[in-house]
């Protein structure tokens, strides 16, 4: 069996499991596992009450590993999550005492509620895999996923997130309500399993996780794809409607992902509709708008999908 072989039966295996506590959102779990794979760090926004910290919890039990979260909340300071120095009265001494920051995977709950000062803790983590405190560098566990979720932005009590920020996250994912049908499976499951917990098992070790990330090296990329990517972030820095379009940073997260959703399909090569695929949950929280267009929540997904259907595809000679 082929290391993506494997990889993809794993990530299957991983969203089954998740799936026995989400009900109707696997085309959701197969984007955020495919991040996963790739090594990035998700963006969830939507309101309320939708599964988005049920998802994050459920991932860490079926990967294994360990989790921490952090409800953001206006007065939280950016020592409460990378923790500090702490004199030890005892000893007679500064030790250090390690925040929640320090953790495979991290639920940064409601992360748009705390100030601009706070969120931007979690810049260095993200981008390095490390924190900074008094002049030295500590690194943070391998893996380490940053799962974050917001409220839609027109919320009251929140701050946006700095461009800086948005553009460290990989992906940004709503979840959506459930239809009629899934909803009444929702009610279903816990009426049978006669309490709210639903224990997850544990599909794989943290080992294994980085030996599957390394299966995306091995995926073939096509020169013709490389300048098809190029092309649709290039495109976004051209629209008018556009003052800042999608940054280099875009470009390599639309490459990860393409080559993560191959792996999902165990393919060795990826195809144009992995890379469209993630298009909008890649380039849609990397744009910034024109001041006129700042009102509509609707016109990140017009120019992605307009780049879309003007950007050539390229064709199998």
């Amino acid at each position: 069996m082929t290391e993506i072989v494997k990889a993809s039966e794993l990530s299957k295996q991983i969203i089954s499991e998740v799936e026995r506590a989400i009900v109707g959102k696997r085309g959701l779990l197969e984007m955020i596992m495919a991040s996963v794979l790739a090594g990035g760090h998700v963006l969830l926004e939507d309101y309320p009450g939708l599964g988005k910290t049920l998802i994050a919890r459920s991932f860490a039990s079926a990967l294994g590993l360990d989790f921490k979260r952090i409800q953001f909340t206006p007065d939280l300071l950016p020592g409460d999550i990378t923790g500090g120095y702490i004199f030890n009265r005892t000893k007679n001494k500064f030790e250090l005492r390690q925040g929640p920051v320090f953790t495979n995977i991290l639920l940064a709950d409601e992360i748009n509620r705390a100030s601009p000062k706070t969120q931007s803790a979690l810049l260095e983590a993200m981008q390095e895999g490390q924190v900074t405190m008094e002049g030295e560098s500590m690194k943070l566990p391998d893996p380490f996923i940053v799962l974050a979720t917001q409220n839609p932005i027109e919320y009251e009590g929140t701050f946006p997130l700095p461009e800086a920020q948005l553009d460290r996250f990989m992906l940004k994912l709503t979840v959506g309500y459930p239809d009629l049908a899934e909803e009444r499976e929702i009610l279903k499951r816990r009426r049978e399993r006669k309490q709210d917990e639903l224990a997850l098992k544990q599909v794989i070790k943290p080992k294994q996780l980085l030996e599957m990330r390394a299966a995306l090296e091995s995926v073939h990329v096509d020169s013709d794809l490389e300048g098809y990517i190029s092309a649709l972030v290039h495109a976004t820095r051209t629209d008018r409607r556009v003052a800042v379009g999608a940054s280099p940073r875009g470009s390599l997260a639309f490459l990860k992902m393409a080559r993560a959703s191959a792996v999902l399909a165990g393919r060795d090569f990826i195809l144009p509709d992995d890379i469209k695929r993630f298009a909008v949950p890649v380039l849609s929280h990397r744009l910034l708008l024109q001041p006129e267009y700042w009102m509509s929540q609707q016109v990140n997904g017009d120019v992605i999908r307009d780049v879309l259907s003007h950007t050539p595809v390229p064709v199998i000679k």
